[in-house]
């Protein structure tokens, strides 16, 4: 099952990097977010992989609202839990608002009348 947040980039950490046991290397990326909830506003979530994290910081920066898709996972290392949220899209929130705003005016002009709807010309359909 995946999540969604909406909130403002707060906070943009340096890309880590490194190799695996099995000899591939890998790159992570952590941000966060300020989704403005009253409790537990801020949000960090984790992008893995190369591209993943070149395009996140290719098109998003410090003050830009987004909305980020994630998944929830936990793993138990020395008798201790950990939890990520891996971000596997991130859109920006403006564009979303700009849709569905457009598709609300969509739905508002789709009862207006499309012409002269008087008496005279109601009587005067073919049906």
């Amino acid at each position: 099952m995946s999540n969604t947040k909406t909130g403002e980039i707060v906070d943009i950490l340096p890309t880590e990097s490194g190799t695996s046991k099995s000899g591939k290397d890998w790159k992570k990326l952590n941000f966060a977010i300020d989704t403005k909830e009253q409790y537990n506003s801020i949000v960090a979530f984790e992008v893995f992989g190369e591209e993943k994290c070149d395009n996140f910081l290719k098109y998003n920066k410090i003050g830009k609202m987004v909305s980020v898709e994630f998944n929830l996972s936990s793993n138990k290392w020395k008798d201790k839990y950990f939890t990520s949220a891996s971000a596997w899209k991130i859109s920006s929130a403006e564009a979303n608002d700009t849709a569905l705003n457009a598709g609300a005016k969509l739905i508002d002009n789709a009862f207006e009348p499309a012409g002269d709807l008087s008496d005279n010309a109601i009587h005067n359909l073919p049906f």
